[in-house]
């Protein structure tokens, strides 16, 4: 099995009640930042919004919609990932980063779900095949992804991402949603590329109904509830490079209501945020350009879904939005 799956596995193992683990990385195990050229000017044909930067600070890149995809076995090397650009916001937008200094960032990349646009999001993995049983929407404004058994009778995972779509360098990004009930569910909220045999991570958030306490509790129906989440980073260069991790317990149902997840990327340091707060600082060098990734996966601290896991739409994880800015 390839390394993101020992990754993801391997978190619920290290993470314990409000323990932050923080380790110095003295070198990117990237391969550089993408260049950036402002000039350069594609249409992206989306609710996306994709501006390139001309300073060192921020970069995003990406494919057309129109264009040929870049995704396949392996991920493009940062010397031949096409830059795509769309018209920037415009100056009156208030989607702002949440807590943050407005002044200090450029939007780069807004999805409001209006529609579901194959032309920017994947439905599965890049190793993998989308699996046919339908378990995921956009609808009411907000990306769907639920619990549901296919054909065979079993619970899969759902990925929607922006693999061979949109990558960006250091940046802020954000999203609200709300988290769904159940033995087994495992949200997650991600940066990540497959660069030859490199998995650069940035777990912004995964959650874990099923697991002990704080990761989640039972209500008197037998449902497992969501409670706490895990921001993490891994290097990517061998399994087991864990940079920084900590185990946030919120205090409150995350399936209740939405909620604020985010990460400020910079050269050497990541800072994650709930609500606004910041939870967890890690000082390592990624350099690496990552798509965003959103998925309802099973498993690992969550245990294995049963028929206590609520199905259907009703429980889903829900993403209101998807946002990333560079700075300025």
């Amino acid at each position: 099995m390839f390394k993101l799956t020992f990754h993801r596995f391997a978190i619920s193992a290290l993470c314990c009640a409000s323990t932050t683990v923080l380790i110095a990385c003295g070198g990117g195990g990237g391969v550089g930042d993408p260049a950036a050229d402002a000039s350069s000017t594609q249409t992206l044909a989306s609710t996306s919004q994709v501006q390139s930067s001309a300073s060192g600070q921020s970069t995003t890149t990406g494919t057309s919609s129109t264009g040929t995809s870049t995704s396949g076995t392996t991920s493009p090397s940062t010397a031949n990932i096409l830059e795509a650009v769309q018209t920037a916001a415009p100056a009156t937008d208030t989607k702002t980063p949440f807590g943050q200094d407005a002044n200090a960032y450029a939007l780069t990349f807004s999805e409001e779900f209006d529609s579901f646009n194959s032309s920017l999001w994947n439905d599965h993995m890049w190793y993998d095949s989308s699996n046919a049983t339908k378990n995921y929407t956009v609808e009411d404004g907000k990306l769907k992804i639920w619990p549901q058994r296919d054909a065979n009778g079993n619970f899969f995972n759902r990925t929607v991402d922006t693999d061979g779509k949109f990558y960006q360098t250091y940046g802020y990004f954000e999203i609200e949603a709300k988290l769904p009930q159940g033995k087994g569910t495992w949200p997650a909220f991600w940066l990540f590329n497959h660069i030859d045999t490199r998995r650069p991570e940035m777990d912004i958030m995964e959650a874990y109904a099923g697991g002990a306490a704080p990761w989640g509790f039972t209500d008197s129906s037998g449902v497992s509830h969501p409670q706490a989440y895990a921001p993490t980073v891994w290097k990517g260069d061998t399994d087991g490079q864990l940079l920084g991790t900590r185990q946030f317990d919120t205090g409150t149902d995350l399936s209740a209501g939405f909620h604020k997840y985010a990460v400020k990327w910079e050269p050497n340091k990541q800072t994650y945020y709930f609500d606004g707060k910041e939870v967890l600082v890690v000082n390592a060098t990624m350099s690496d350009p990552m798509y965003i990734m959103l998925d309802l996966w099973f498993g690992s601290a969550s245990g294995s879904p049963d028929n206590s896991t609520p199905q259907g739409k009703s429980n889903s994880y829900e993403v209101n939005y998807v946002r990333a800015w560079k700075f300025k």
